[in-house]
């Protein structure tokens, strides 16, 4: 498979492994490594801040296909074929259709940032 097909696959793979987290047959292992990936492609915080040239997208052009990567080895192929299947759909104009998903991100992130506020306030 050439990098164009790869990368059009991740638009379908990552709300396929968001999917398959719910998954009784997803072994757990798969869904801690599962959780991480999507957790890191739907963060607004980067590794890496995008503004610095070069360094900036090289962690997600790398850390975000190696995690999808390892998190479909350790998915099992069958379960994984079914959730491509029903990922299909979840992407509009190349934006997540289900935006509500995010919630989650977000609301560790505003604790997060809550958090550090009043260490440093208090």
């Amino acid at each position: 498979m050439d990098l164009k097909k790869r990368v059009a696959a991740l638009k379908t793979d990552i709300p396929a492994v968001f999917l398959a987290l719910k998954a009784k047959e997803t072994p757990l292992i798969a869904k801690i490594v599962a959780g991480i990936t999507v957790a890191y492609a739907l963060s607004p915080i980067d590794l890496i801040p995008d503004f610095i040239p070069i360094l900036g997208y090289l962690d997600d052009v790398i850390l975000l296909p190696t995690l999808v990567s390892l998190t479909l080895k350790l998915i099992p192929p069958d379960v994984f074929a079914n959730y491509r299947e029903q990922a299909k759909g979840m992407w509009v104009d190349g934006r997540p259709k289900k935006w509500y998903y995010a919630i989650p991100i977000i609301l560790v992130w505003a604790l997060i940032v809550f958090l550090v506020v009043k260490a440093i306030l208090f």
